[in-house]
């Protein structure tokens, strides 16, 4: 018996692994976090399966459940919407899991800030611009943020921001990044990426309060940065004429000449 944690991905169902479909047509017993989790995703489970909606359970109800499975020899598919390695709540279970002595698995899942990328036709990382993204988010009622994780130092980076869980903080988004990036800097905002009811808000740091309304709530990523609007940035080497690389060398003296079939040593 195993249980396998799945990521279900940001929201489409058919952006879903092949491997997570696999695995919930496998497992006779599947618990989901209905809140956010697309019930077309169940149709993927065994006929017969029991299906579970976690949202409204408690840890220590959702480790019962799988208990009893565990019990009865099933395996479990555990789905949690996103990719498992953030803000998933993956981690206390785990922990509980191996305390048991539980055996589990763990499958990625595409998560949302990609999927907001994606609805934008965007690169978060441009060269010359930005090379690295900061996910993140500000302190909620379910989680503090360590001391030294605020929006103002990864602000000082320059980095391209995904900001998350955070759209009732907007204000104090706005507040903590408008001295690094200036009143220009574009922001994006995306809710529910890749939901058909998806929605997409474009604005600078100095317009973005007074363009949102209420009924954005929970799911919408906040993304900040220069290359949400970047143009005139280089163009990388990976593909430029000239470029000495494993699967193009340039010459015989190329490290790279003499390799395998395809270039490469």
């Amino acid at each position: 018996m195993t249980v396998h944690f799945i990521g279900a991905g940001p929201g489409a169902p058919d952006l879903l692994t092949l491997r997570g479909r696999d695995l919930i047509a496998a497992c006779p017993v599947c618990l989901y976090a209905g809140s956010l989790v697309p019930e077309e995703i169940l149709a993927h489970c065994p006929k017969g399966a029991r299906i579970i909606n976690t949202a409204p359970l408690s840890l220590d109800d959702i480790m019962q459940e799988i208990q009893t499975a565990h019990a009865e020899g099933f395996d479990v598919a555990r789905l949690h919407s996103g990719d498992l390695s953030v803000w998933s709540a993956m981690g206390e279970q785990l922990r509980r899991l191996r305390a048991l002595a539980i055996p589990y698995s763990v499958t990625p899942g595409v998560p949302s800030f990609a999927a907001a990328a994606a609805t934008l036709g965007q690169e978060l990382t441009l060269p010359g611009v930005a090379q690295s993204v900061v996910l993140t988010r500000t302190p909620g009622r379910a989680s503090a943020m360590p001391e030294g994780e605020t929006l103002a130092n990864f602000a000082r980076t320059g980095a391209t921001l995904a900001i998350h869980l955070s759209i009732h903080n907007l204000a104090r988004v706005v507040e903590s990044l408008t001295p690094y990036y200036g009143d220009d800097c574009p922001v994006a905002i995306v809710w529910r990426a890749s939901w058909p009811d998806e929605r997409v808000l474009r604005a600078r740091l100095s317009t973005v309060e007074s363009l949102i309304d209420h009924t954005l709530q929970r799911t919408a990523l906040i993304l900040v940065g220069p290359v949400l609007e970047a143009e005139d940035f280089q163009e990388s080497s990976l593909y430029a004429v000239g470029y000495d690389r494993r699967f193009r060398p340039q010459s015989a003296d190329s490290p790279f000449a003499g390799g395998d079939e395809e270039g490469g040593a």
